[in-house]
């Protein structure tokens, strides 16, 4: 219907249109229809305005929030507007306005309520502190649900930032009266999200492996357990793409590129899938390498020389970036601080050479403007800047910067990593150099109890202030209590005295040392050494890398033996007198007290660029101490003790120390057999500076060997070692070489503490004069100082009983009837007192000492190097520092004790 009507509305118009003869016009010229108008927006006025709901608020405080006014012209957009603003304000839950029609506005507000509380639930791995620092929400404040999403959102990124993605929020609020509200965060932590997989695309010239290893993401494995790096990181995926493109730049790939990296999130949101698309491009040589300096002081073909850079190698960024430094290292040598060096790159894609040309801009000579030390509290100023190698107007310089910052850590006063800066001063040619430090404590109080296996279980008291009244003064007392030591020492050292450079400072000291040997598995007490002294020290420095230091000291040593284990009697004035028999002939030389007054000194040069824990430079000290300025002692000890550290990249430090010494005797001979350099006065070779072998473990020694009887009944000595009596006897000369690599470690195993590192050491210790036997072995005649032998079998050695008087010891016979058994002076008869009168018939018999025979034997006076190699770990432990080493003696010589695990827990190391 509506399609005929449609037509034949239509056939008027054609048939018009036939009957006038006229073309139609084009529709562009149709005549357009007349606008439909649009009705004016009603205005109304506003008759009254009132507030209804409010609480907290006043009417006027709501109105105050829109632009509605009695008797102002509104429209309905006014009050949409109204509307809006008052809900801009986030103080209303609820607005409805009423009365639009009439004119008598009413605006019914609800009110939002007021926090009351904020709680968090179920956060274990995140402190409320750290999540409140986070949030908006507070008590006090308007509660809005969008503050609520906002909090929500925040807590979420924390999780995440934390590599918890499958982290939870979930708000909730419990009305209280008076329109409060507590608002409560329950949180579900969930696992943290781990990097299942690292997938590489496009690499062919490096493995998949090769290229991880260079990132600082790694892969949830067990062999990173300890490592915090295996957690998924936005900004560490970033910041591993940057490795990826050092990796190959160093390799000679400049044309490298990483078009994508995607973290794909598992459906269980425990884990992340990493996947990498690289381009490595084509590998370049170096080509022509030059020089180009505006500075006229430089020659452009002695730098270029000296860069380290050659033609035909393999391009390396981090060559590139070297030289850089090492250039404005030297114009830093010459003065000029803000030198630019700018590379010039020459890419030929044809040979695939990469030529390089370092310009280096005009610039003017720079001069100390101004000196500024910041961030010290408690340490003087003058402290830090007599360590600063530079003063105010002189001439600028790199090396002596460098140096200056070296010194100001070695100090061990304030964090590491410390760096001096350098800004541009009032005038181009001026510099300002900062010393920004951050303190550290540098006091320690020390009351810890350990285990060594060198000295069994341990006590040590100690206190020590390393920057003493802010002056870098050392003031230190100790007490050190174990099983076979003990010692009380105070010292104290003025660096700088008088504000000169002249260090002084002494020690007063109490040491007891109880030197031992091993039977079977026990350790047993030889002598005793109880030192009391105190020494004075100086130095001044002749240069900057080499100080010249003195000493003086005065030492009181007495040394013993246990009287009840190797004293007898003598036979003719009846003094207890050292047995050579039960301790030795070598023990018997060193017993007595003795006062020794030395002087010495030692030259030393050091260009470590830290003494806590260097990574660079060397120290050499040559040392010699003279005996005999008064005392019963007289020697001359010489020593040396040499050490380089090396870093040779990647975190892995390499150092090689050498140390020796000769002691040479300036007494008359004390009989033959008998060395001129006492026993205590002797060096030692062995744990812990020797590792691999026990302490005193190598050098000259003398083992007492017993014997035994076979299985087929012949004599024969034993074999098994730790039955032996072994005396370290010390010697004159010894020397002892180490070198060792320290090994970097993943971050998490860093953050724990842990330096590993291996190493090789070797040294030997000799030189004494070999002691004469205790004992020997002779025919079949019984002498005191021989072991008899019956047919090719040694005996017992059978010596007469003495009393403490030397009278012989007698036993009363068993029949007798009055003291049948008894020991008495008397060959006949009894008395109750030594050499007291003697009363009875009874005819005693001698009473007698056995001493199983032994063999006694001088190994290891050898100059021939012992070998050790093995590997050991530092860890600063909660129960304090601790060493572990495992070493095996590859080299060793006839009677040297080896020991293949130590350890050290509660000492220092």
């Amino acid at each position: 219907m509506l399609l005929t009507g449609t037509m034949l509305a239509g056939l008027p118009m054609a048939a018009s249109a036939q009957t006038t003869g006229q073309p139609t016009a084009p529709a562009a010229q149709a005549v357009a229809p007349a606008p439909v108008p649009v009705a004016a927006p009603v205005t109304r006025t506003i008759k009254t305005l009132r507030v209804e709901g409010s609480q907290r608020l006043e009417a006027e405080t709501v109105l105050s929030y829109t632009k509605l006014r009695s008797g102002q012209a509104y429209t309905n957009e006014t009050l949409d507007q109204a509307i809006k603003d008052l809900y801009a304000s986030d103080l209303f839950a609820d607005v409805i306005i009423s009365g639009a029609e009439s004119g008598d506005i009413v605006l019914k507000v609800r009110e939002n309520p007021v926090i009351n509380r904020v709680i968090f639930e179920g956060n274990k791995r995140l402190k409320e502190d750290k999540i409140k620092k986070e949030v908006k929400l507070a008590p006090r404040q308007i509660f809005t649900r969008t503050a609520v999403r906002q909090d929500v959102a925040r807590i979420v990124e924390l999780y995440r930032r934390q590599g918890r993605f499958a982290a939870v929020v979930e708000p909730k609020m419990v009305n209280l009266d008076q329109n409060r509200v507590d608002v409560i965060f329950e949180v579900s932590e969930g696992p943290k999200s781990k990097v299942r997989q690292i997938n590489i695309l496009g690499n062919t010239v490096f493995s998949d492996n090769k290229l991880r290893e260079q990132m600082a993401t790694k892969q949830a494995r067990l062999t990173t357990l300890l490592s915090s790096n295996t957690s998924y990181d936005q900004d560490r995926l970033a910041y591993d793409q940057q490795k990826l493109r050092q990796f190959y730049l160093t390799e000679g790939y400049a044309d490298f590129r990483v078009t994508s990296a995607v973290a794909e999130l598992t459906p269980d949101k425990k884990d992340f899938i990493i996947t990498y698309v690289v381009e490595e491009g084509d590998r370049y040589k170096f080509g022509d390498i030059t020089v180009d300096s505006d500075i006229r002081d430089f020659d452009n073909k002695k730098l270029a020389a000296n860069l380290g850079i050659k033609k035909g190698d393999w391009y390396d960024a981090k060559k590139v970036e070297t030289s850089i430094d090492s250039l404005s290292e030297a114009a830093g040598l010459f003065g000029y601080a803000f030198t630019e060096v700018n590379p010039d790159y020459a890419r030929d894609k044809d040979t695939l050479t990469m030529g390089l040309n370092f310009h280096i801009a005009e610039a003017k000579r720079s001069y100390i403007e101004r000196i500024d030390v910041n961030g010290n509290t408690q340490t003087q100023d003058k402290v830090i800047r007599r360590e600063i190698r530079l003063a105010e107007g002189d001439a600028f310089n790199s090396f002596q910067v460098k140096r200056s910052q070296d010194r100001i850590n070695s100090l061990g006063f304030f964090q590491d990593k410390f760096e001096i800066k350098q800004t541009q001063g009032s005038a181009p040619d001026r510099v300002v150099l900062t010393a920004d430090v951050e303190e550290k404590s540098t006091g320690e109080l020390s009351l810890s109890a350990g285990f060594s296996s060198l000295e069994r279980f341990i006590i040590q008291a100690s206190i020590r202030q390393r920057n003493f009244r802010g002056k870098g003064q050392e003031l230190r007392a100790s007490v050190n209590y174990s099983t076979y030591s003990k010692s009380v020492e105070l010292g104290f050292t003025e660096p700088y005295l008088f504000d000169k450079n002249i260090a002084i400072g002494g020690d007063i000291f109490r040491r007891d040392y109880n030197a031992f040997n091993f039977v079977g598995d026990q350790r047993q007490t030889t002598y005793s050494q109880v030192s009391t002294g105190f020494q004075i020290r100086s130095g001044v420095p002749l240069t900057e890398y080499v100080q010249l230091a003195a000493r003086y000291g005065l030492t009181y040593d007495q040394v013993g033996l246990d009287q009840n284990s190797y004293f007898s009697p003598d036979p003719v004035s009846g003094v207890l007198r050292c047995d050579p028999i039960k301790a030795g002939r070598y023990l018997c030389d060193a017993i007595g007290n003795r006062v020794t007054s030395s002087v010495g000194y030692s030259l030393i040069y050091d260009s470590l660029n830290s003494r806590l824990r260097p990574t660079a430079g060397q120290r050499a000290i040559v040392s010699q101490d003279f005996a005999g300025l008064g005392g019963d002692v007289k020697y001359i000890r010489t020593k040396f003790e040499g050490s380089k550290f090396v870093n040779i990249g990647s975190g892995f430090i390499a150092s090689l120390n050498v140390e020796g010494g000769y002691i040479r005797s300036l007494e008359k001979s004390r009989g033959p057999g008998i060395d001129k350099v006492r026993i205590i006065d002797r060096f030692y070779l062995g744990e812990p500076d020797f590792r691999g072998f026990d302490i005193r473990g190598v050098g000259p020694r003398i083992q007492r060997i017993n014997y035994t009887t076979d299985a087929a009944g012949n004599q024969t000595l034993i074999t098994d070692r730790n039955q032996f009596v072994d005396d370290a006897l010390g010697g004159r000369a010894y020397y002892l070489g180490k070198l060792e690599l320290e090994i970097p470690l993943p971050s998490g195993a860093r953050e724990l503490g842990l330096r590993p590192s291996i190493y090789v050491q070797a040294g030997a210790l000799f030189g004494i004069t070999r002691p004469l036997p205790t004992i020997g072995i002779c025919g079949g005649s019984t002498t005191s100082n021989c072991f008899p032998t019956v047919n090719g079998v040694v005996q017992p050695l059978v010596t007469q009983a003495l009393a403490s008087n030397g009278q012989p010891f007698y036993t009363v016979p068993n029949i007798d009837a009055t003291n049948p058994g008894l020991i008495t002076t008397c060959p006949i008869g009894y008395s109750s007192t030594v050499g007291g009168a003697c009363t009875g018939t009874s005819v005693n018999t001698a009473l007698t000492n056995s001493t199983a025979p032994f063999l006694e034997r001088f190994v290891g006076d050898s100059p021939r190097p012992r070998i050790s190699v093995g590997g050991g770990v530092n860890w600063n432990s909660p129960f304090g520092p601790l060493r572990i080493d495992l070493a095996y003696a590859l080299l060793k010589d006839k009677g040297d004790d080896n020991k293949l695990l130590t350890f050290n827990v509660g000492t220092q190391f």
